[in-house]
């Protein structure tokens, strides 16, 4: 055949096609695998974008186990958790994140209806851990020190397993046969409870038991006191109480008009309790604005939705028989300043939602244990406190106080403990690098909006304990977990493999990948413009991938 005289390239390089350029190309295109920023804020460290993968092709039961790998209680985090994994999403900027959550929720549901069970692993370490308190920390670490085939055993001071997620969320937002169903689980993967055993000496508990390690949870279960001024202090509550006996069914008597004084998720739970609990009107006080509360503004809407009446920027200074007197506040670089303007407002009961502490006080014996002004136990990177072989999480240690970050804290010390009883220190790997969504390339910019879950009205959600919030059928899951779009790993769409000029993409086959081929890569980057996701990026030659 005759080379068309134009045709330089061909004169120039022959057999371009079979060599590539060799020692000519200056960069190389790589596998970079950043990290996705669902995955960077997911507080108990779960690899969404893996169980979401495996999700969107139907691989529910795989999705579930890679799932429960960083999370024993998916079902629960599916209702219960903020979600700041979807806050970082980088679907925001295409259309809306994708809804993580009620993936999740799905899948721990059709686990809990299809009884996947763990069975406990065959490998025993010999060693024994103690774990106190059976909330999401205790429950958390217990699942894991129990996968890295340590005896694990659960000390509950309550009469169920669950902690605050039991005694302080409401059943309309956790079902109590969920919660159940998930302790189960992690009961049949061989950690033993004990209900109702109460630790008062830890040291004498630890040596009986002949545990090597011991890992303390016991929550926030105390609510935080206020000094005010009252002639009827019978009808002052605490929400934490409340709360603790409406779920076990022996609600206080609260008369018609029920003020809650705070501005946290706790209050509002608590106002929208007593509204079921029978309160013909309830309110809620509170010293800041809407803008400035420590309650999620969805919690604040559902609860006006369903009739609770908020009073901003207003604190209690005194109570009197069926009534209130309430100071009005102005904020002033967002911290409440008094004004001196007074209003009385009437209620039977007044319940006080101003924050939780721990009860510690059975730690103070321990000589190498040290404690916050508030009460919180000191503890180091390893969640280890001053005293080997101690190690502490969740609400009694200084940090955010949520259901997922209480989760992550048990991971996180289950690792460590580990780490003690092997004689082998845990070292956490390096993060790869986030990636943005300004660093992806997508070229299948299809609208495709989130399902949305179905709720109750709130006329009919006020009305009882039912769950206000459903779940997602099979198909809406699948589509919404379909609506991933794999920031920073490769999910072989073939992009780079129908894009390159020299055919220098080989595929692997599913789940495998694509190898490139240097001896036919020109270093050209059109696989990199290519990849939408951003797995691919070009490396000068010669040098390794940071």
């Amino acid at each position: 055949m005759v080379s068309h005289p134009h045709d330089l390239t061909r004169h120039i390089h022959p057999d371009r096609h079979a060599a590539g350029t060799g020692p000519l190309r200056q960069q190389r295109p790589e596998y970079v695998d950043f990290k996705p920023p669902c995955n960077h804020a997911c507080p108990a460290g779960e690899n969404i974008q893996a169980w979401l993968s495996l999700a969107q092709s139907g691989e529910y039961r795989a999705a579930f186990e890679k799932l429960i790998e960083e999370n024993p209680l998916p079902a629960v985090h599916g209702r219960v958790c903020y979600h700041p994994c979807e806050d970082s999403c980088n679907r925001a900027e295409v259309d809306s994140p994708v809804s993580i959550h009620a993936v999740e929720r799905f899948l721990g549901d059709m686990a809990i209806k299809e009884k996947w069970l763990i069975p406990p692993v065959a490998h025993r370490s010999g060693k024994r851990v103690m774990v106190v308190g059976a909330g999401p920390s205790g429950l958390s670490a217990a699942w894991h020190l129990a996968r890295k085939g340590h005896d694990v055993q659960v000390f509950e001071a309550g009469p169920v397993a669950g902690g605050m997620m039991h005694f302080g969320i409401p059943a309309y937002r956790l079902p109590r046969d969920i919660l159940a169903a998930e302790v189960a689980r992690i009961q049949a993967a061989g950690v033993v409870f004990h209900m109702n055993y109460k630790i008062e000496d830890l040291a004498m508990e630890k040596a009986k038991g002949m545990f090597d390690a011991v890992f303390v949870a016991v929550g926030a279960h105390l609510s935080k006191k206020v000094q005010i001024p009252a002639r009827d202090a019978g009808k002052i509550l605490d929400a934490v109480s409340f709360l603790r006996e409406s779920a076990s069914g022996e609600p206080p008597q609260l008369g018609r008009r029920v003020a809650v004084y705070g501005g946290g998720n706790t209050a509002m739970d608590t106002a929208r309790t007593a509204l079921r609990m029978g309160a013909g009107e309830a309110m809620i006080i509170y010293r800041r604005d809407k803008d400035h509360m420590p309650a999620h503004e969805f919690e604040a809407e559902e609860a006006m939705a369903e009739g609770v009446k908020i009073h901003w920027l207003r604190t209690i200074k005194s109570l009197d028989t069926g009534e209130i007197m309430v100071e009005k506040m102005e904020l002033k670089n967002g911290k409440p300043v008094p004004t001196g303007e007074y209003e009385t407002l009437e209620a039977d009961t007044v319940i006080l939602a101003l924050g939780q502490e721990t009860d510690t006080g059975f730690l103070h014996a321990i000589p190498g244990i040290h404690f916050k002004k508030d009460g919180t136990v000191v503890v180091g990177p390893d969640m280890m406190t001053g005293e080997s072989g101690i190690f502490a999480g969740g609400d009694m240690v200084p940090s955010e106080r949520t259901v997922t970050v209480a989760t992550g804290h048990g991971k996180k010390a289950a690792r460590f403990i580990d780490g003690y009883l092997r004689n082998e220190p845990y070292i956490k790997p390096d993060s790869q690098p986030l990636v943005g969504h300004d660093q992806l390339q997508i070229w299948f910019r299809t609208f495709a909006p989130t399902q949305r879950q179905d709720h109750l009205t709130p006329q009919e959600a006020a009305g009882g304990f039912q769950e206000i919030v459903a779940g997602l059928d099979e198909k809406a899951a699948q589509y919404e977990a379909q609506r991933c779009l794999s920031c920073g790993n490769c999910f072989e769409c073939d992009g780079c493999y129908g894009a390159c000029p020299e055919g220098a993409i080989i595929k692997l086959g599913p789940g495998k990948r694509y190898r490139f081929d240097y001896d036919k890569c020109t270093g050209c980057g059109v696989c990199v413009e290519q990849c939408p996701c951003h797995a691919i990026d070009l490396i000068p030659e010669g040098q390794p991938i940071i």
